[in-house]
């Protein structure tokens, strides 16, 4: 058995033990893309070299899961350090109907990030190297995105900041986040009380290797306004 087709038994697996049932179409490109980065990673640091035999779980599957909390009416993503794609490619794969950006200051992460989305032929992304504060950037993609996500790239604080001139009226924030996150939430609806409609902490348990979340995988979801 070749490395995407381990890859593809342990998709079907996380997806099916947790009632999900992407198309087998999805679950392939998932599995290339775990190989790709795989492949890529031993010459780019992409993901930690440790991690790289848990890469579905840690990296592809847990990025796909977090596009069940984007709600259907919405249109476009910005993906904020996307290093080597994530979740952003994940979420396109779950997602086509919506349009992302993915994007990371480091040219050899968003140059291996730009291959990936050519080999894989995804039509609705676009990878951007660039940092989403500057000028540039704030002046082509303004008032642009109804989600933003990241992970765990930066403090709360500092990506509702990033947001705000390039979200909608009205915006989710999605960040993937480890640990003790709360204090950090509260930093951020402090500061940006105004902006903040609401800001729900998920626990991600998952069958069968997270049932009770012992790894402490955890979503901040943030209602954003203007």
């Amino acid at each position: 058995m070749d490395n995407q087709e381990q890859y593809l038994r342990e998709l079907k697996s996380y997806f099916w033990e947790n009632n999900l049932s992407p198309d087998i179409y999805q679950l392939e490109r998932l599995a290339h893309y775990a190989d790709l980065v795989a492949q890529k990673n031993e010459v780019i640091y992409l993901v930690s070299r440790k991690d790289i035999e848990k890469i579905v779980e840690n990296h592809v599957f847990i990025s796909a899961f977090i596009s069940q909390f984007i709600p259907d009416r919405f249109t476009r993503f910005l993906d904020i350090g996307t290093g080597g794609g994530f979740p952003g490619i994940p979420i396109a794969i779950m997602r086509p109907l919506m349009k992302g950006v993915l994007v990371d200051s480091i040219t050899k992460k968003i140059d291996s990030v730009s291959e990936f989305i050519k080999k894989m032929k995804l039509s609705n992304v676009t990878a951007v190297n660039d940092r989403v504060e500057s000028p540039e950037f704030v002046a082509k993609y303004s008032n642009t995105f109804d989600v933003i996500v990241s992970r765990a790239t930066v403090p709360l604080i500092v990506l509702v900041r990033y947001a705000l001139p390039l979200m909608k009226d009205k915006a989710f924030l999605l960040s993937l986040k480890g640990g003790e996150i709360e204090e950090e939430v509260e930093t951020a609806v402090i500061k940006y009380k105004s902006h903040i409609k609401k800001s729900t902490i998920f626990e991600l348990g998952y069958k069968p290797t997270n049932t009770r979340n012992e790894k402490e995988k955890k979503l901040i979801l943030l209602e954003l306004i203007k």
